[in-house]
């Protein structure tokens, strides 16, 4: 009996929700004004409950981005604090070695590094080709530009000056085929020479046999013979495939905008002006008897 009673309870159900939703369709169709005041009606008397619940929910979600927040603030603080530990330690160590080299120099009487002077100027022409990689740059002799001036990218090192007009001057690049540049490799400051072959990627030559070369190893000028001064970067090996030794220029000449001429004072060479003096006097004493004869 009363499986009866709730089966026909829920029958009495379905309809009265068949006859409502029937009913509201009619509504709709007859009138749309209606079925809009329902609509709002029930808006209305539901939006309050929403907000009800949706405010602790809201207030739960900020309260953990806070706290989310402050956990990546506690780390990234201990962090900076660990940086800043790591940076007064070495501090310390250059102010220790920079007393150190001061030091030493004294001790030693070392020289100074020769002066420059920097002269800035934009790339006007970019001439490559098979036999030779030059670029022109629009500062020349009236700037103070003079010939075997060396020419520096943010990169590094460029070229060097090959000639030279009053508001002009040509520069050879290292990758050129007559380039040479004394360079120091790696860590271990084995010294070798960087030889431009017209590619993107000079070679190493006359390097020391038991040299450990690999590729990564930065390369640098080495300032021996005077014509460039020592530490420019230039890039880094490439490539060693037996004594074939590839260079990585950090210079993309196809992209030089800007360079600066750097005018770098040669040491002049000891004995130069010493053993020049008798040279002279010699060249004079002929030349007066050879006048004494006529």
């Amino acid at each position: 009996m009363g499986g009866i009673l709730r089966s026909l309870g829920q029958w009495i159900v379905y309809g009265v929700l068949l006859l409502g939703a029937t009913a509201i369709m009619l509504l709709g169709k007859a009138d749309d004004g209606v079925i809009q005041r329902v609509r709002l009606q029930v808006t209305d008397a539901v939006v309050p409950i929403l907000d009800g619940v949706s405010r602790p929910i809201n207030a739960m979600t900020h309260a953990a981005e806070q706290i989310q927040s402050w956990i990546w603030l506690a780390e990234e603080n201990a962090k900076l604090k660990a940086d800043r530990e790591r940076l007064l330690q070495w501090q310390g160590v250059a102010r220790r070695l920079e007393a150190e080299n001061a030091a030493l120099r004294d001790l030693v009487k070392l020289a100074p590094d020769p002066q420059t002077h920097f002269v800035a100027a934009r790339v006007v022409s970019n001439s490559t080709s098979t036999f030779a990689q030059s670029i022109v740059v629009n500062a020349g002799s009236s700037d103070g530009v003079k010939k075997a001036n060396v020419v520096v990218s943010s990169e590094g090192l460029v070229g060097r000056v090959v000639a030279v007009s009053p508001r002009a001057a040509m520069i050879m690049l290292i990758t050129d085929l007559n380039s040479r540049v004394p360079v120091l490799v790696g860590e271990s400051r084995a010294r070798a020479v960087l030889a431009g072959d017209n590619s993107d990627y000079p070679r190493l030559i006359h390097v020391i046999t038991e040299a450990e070369i690999k590729p990564g190893d930065q390369i640098a000028t080495s300032g021996m013979a005077g014509g460039f001064p020592p530490g420019l970067p230039i890039g880094v090996v490439a490539e060693v495939d037996g004594t074939s030794i590839t260079v990585r220029p950090n210079m993309d000449r196809s992209r030089l905008e800007f360079v600066r001429v750097v005018d770098y004072e040669v040491p002049e060479m000891p004995g130069a002006s010493a053993s020049a003096a008798p040279n002279a006097a010699k060249l004079a004493a002929k030349r007066a008897q050879g006048s004494a004869g006529r």
